[in-house]
């Protein structure tokens, strides 16, 4: 930044000190942030739109089912592109991504996410590619909301909050759901459900879809309206509809893990894109409801339109035979999960939430039909709304956020009840068997996901470079006990020696207590090595440990200083009294209002 805008800057913020309260200007940056997210997810609706658009020409559009197959090929090449002469760094999935950038970075995330998934994420869904922009709308948002904060130089736990302000706004933009924004963020980022944090929250959903409607007035996800009423002596299939999406949202994640795990051995990015590429345009070629994010799919499934929804299957296929019908949505959920992950696995940048509704709607819309096969008479349309809701609580393990986004952008309010037993059952079936989630497994699998448990969240924001000391005079084990008195004893003014060999790797300790008694005997002094009062350290701390792990130690071995091994050698120590200041800072930092 200039001299003179930083001046200028500088006399803003002195401004703001002494005329705003820290409450209010929180309130203002909520206001900032929601309308900066809101207004990233209609560009980036835009520009998926405009690439869309481009590919829907007269030309493009006679050929579009047999282009199928070459399209996700170019859209993937060109993120490739983008990625790697443009953006230059690492995109990531936006809501893992933002969950690491809270749980380890203290909700630091870099200006270049707040355009990299703007640039990406159109060329991914726009060529056809089977994921959804709720995730780079939630990448954007949650950058700007970083930004921001840092940019007034907020505290930690106001950054935190503004990047849940940002990430309810993009939510609320992209769905017109505004409610819903605002559970999500609390459910998927663990907020604290207190007033000092819902008010800012509000602001941020309110004004971000005030920004949709202002500029995409008409603009509406799905074109449904609630017309059927639930039955009682319907609850048994409902309580079937939630087993059955239960099945599918482990199968759904089962799936994005293993696949994700395939591509992981590939460390050429042409190869990953050549393999993935040609096994989504052969599945979209096959089954091209698959093609993008399947909004069509769901409004007509919605609406009662299966021949509608079903446009591009071969025309030899007789769709007026139920059980067809039947098959082919079961098909359809297999490969969807497949198709999204492969998008991802190829370097495609998109997001879960769409795929999960397309999925659960053909899931939903399924099962009705098999029901009404035995002339019971379900509503078609309510199943396949409910069944939206089942996949996403138990694949996103996001039940609250689930039903009210459902019922909130559907109108299905009259269908609480329903909504509420489907996604509780699923979700809970999808826990037992798969504990985290997409966005989480990676995180809980280090040990990097942050929880509503205060004390485990600011253990888990502490880093071992920050408490590490460095200060302790290394000794090598050939040394004499007088070597060890000149170099080690006369310049320390620690009681701790850390003994290692000539490669510098970690052999033991001397501690000043085990010598004392010799340290004056003079006979001693060249022909005694330090080896012989060297001894095993009470424990080891290994650099890539957590913290929570590194606590566990000084409370199990009761040390008061224990050694740091990074690759096998010594790296410094860290004291129990440094370890405990640290933490009571950063529970401090993590907690203020």
């Amino acid at each position: 930044m200039p001299t003179k805008k930083r001046n200028f800057f500088i006399k803003i913020l002195v401004w703001r000190y002494k005329n705003i309260s820290e409450k209010q200007f929180l309130y203002v940056l909520s206001i900032v942030v929601g309308f900066l997210s809101g207004l990233g997810a209609v560009f980036l609706k835009y520009l998926t739109g405009l690439v869309a658009r481009l590919l829907e020409s007269n030309f493009i559009k006679d050929y579009r089912f047999s282009l199928y197959f070459i399209l996700p090929i170019i859209g993937l090449c060109l993120v490739y592109l983008v990625r790697k002469y443009l953006v230059k760094k690492p995109i990531g999935h936006g809501i893992s991504t933002t969950l690491y950038s809270i749980s380890k970075r203290s909700g630091i995330i870099e200006r270049y996410k707040m355009y990299a998934s703007l640039l990406t994420a159109p060329l991914t869904v726009g060529f056809g590619g089977s994921v959804g922009l709720q995730g780079p709308a939630v990448s954007t948002g949650a950058a700007l909301g970083s930004n921001v904060a840092q940019l007034f130089h907020m505290n930690t736990k106001t950054r935190m909050l503004l990047i849940g302000c940002a990430t309810a706004g993009a939510m609320s933009s992209m769905f017109k759901a505004p409610v819903a924004a605002i559970i999500f963020a609390i459910e998927i980022f663990s907020l604290d459900l207190v007033f000092s944090s819902l008010a800012p929250l509000l602001f941020a959903s309110v004004v971000a879809v005030i920004t949709s409607y202002f500029f995409r007035d008409t603009d509406v996800l799905f074109s449904f309206r609630l017309v059927d009423e639930w039955k009682v002596k319907h609850i048994a299939f409902y309580l079937l509809l939630g087993v059955a999406t239960g099945f599918a949202s482990v199968y759904f994640s089962k799936m994005y893990f293993s696949i994700t795990n395939f591509f992981s051995r590939f460390t050429r990015a042409y190869t990953k894109i050549g393999i993935a590429a040609a096994a989504i345009g052969l599945m979209l070629y096959l089954i091209p409801p698959l093609y993008g994010e399947g909004y069509g799919l769901i409004n007509n499934l919605l609406n009662g339109n299966t021949s509608e929804a079903l446009r591009g299957i071969s025309t030899s296929i007789n769709l007026e035979n139920a059980w067809i019908v039947i098959v082919i949505l079961l098909v359809i959920v297999v490969f969807k999960a497949i198709a999204m992950t492969t998008t991802f696995a190829a370097g495609g940048v998109g997001g879960v939430f769409i795929p999960t509704l397309f999925m659960g709607s053909a899931l939903g819309n399924m099962v009705a039909k098999i029901i009404n096969q035995f002339g019971f008479g379900v509503s078609e349309s309510n199943f396949t709304l409910i069944g939206m809701t089942g996949l996403m609580a138990g694949v996103l393990h996001a039940p609250l956020t689930a039903i009210f986004l459902i019922a909130e952008i559907t109108g299905g309010y009259d269908l609480f009840v329903p909504l509420m037993l489907v996604s509780i059952i699923s979700y809970g079936f999808t826990r037992y068997f798969v504990p985290n989630s997409i966005y989480t497994a990676e995180l809980a699998k280090r040990g990097e996901l942050i929880t509503t448990d205060k004390d485990k969240n600011a253990l888990m924001m502490m880093r071992i470079e920050q408490v590490i000391e460095t200060n302790f005079v290394t000794l090598r084990s050939d040394m004499t006990l007088g070597e060890m008195l000149k170099k080690g004893v006369a310049k320390s003014s620690r009681n701790i020696f850390p003994i290692v060999d000539k490669k510098d790797q970690f052999l033991g300790i001397v501690l000043l207590d085990d010598i004392r008694s010799v340290m004056f005997d003079q006979s001693l002094y060249d022909n005694t090595t330090i080896s012989l009062f060297m001894k095993a350290a009470p424990g080891i701390i290994n650099y890539t440990d957590s913290m929570e792990a590194v606590m566990e130690k000084f409370k199990r071995t009761n040390a008061w200083n224990l050694p740091v091994i990074k690759n096998g050698k010594y790296a410094g120590f860290i004291s129990k009294s440094k370890l405990l200041t640290a933490y009571r800072n950063k529970l401090i930092e993590v907690t203020a209002t």
